[in-house]
């Protein structure tokens, strides 16, 4: 899918939201990579086969 030199990182990599942004829609909060891969801007994701990943933003520290 991929015409990026080098190649962007497949749907099944660790890194694969690392891919280059083909579609960016942020009034509806969404983009899309060029491996297929559906992000959202709560860091969910849904990948091509259509698993979802659930959002992991990174968890706030408490506040004293």
């Amino acid at each position: 899918m991929c015409q990026h030199q080098p190649v962007c990182p497949g749907a099944g990599s660790p890194n694969r939201e690392a891919a280059r942004l083909i579609a960016h829609h942020p009034e509806q909060g969404w983009s899309l990579l060029c491996n297929g891969v559906l992000l959202f801007d709560d860091t969910g994701e849904l990948l091509p086969d259509g698993q979802i990943v659930a959002p992991h933003r990174p968890m706030m520290a408490e506040a004293a």
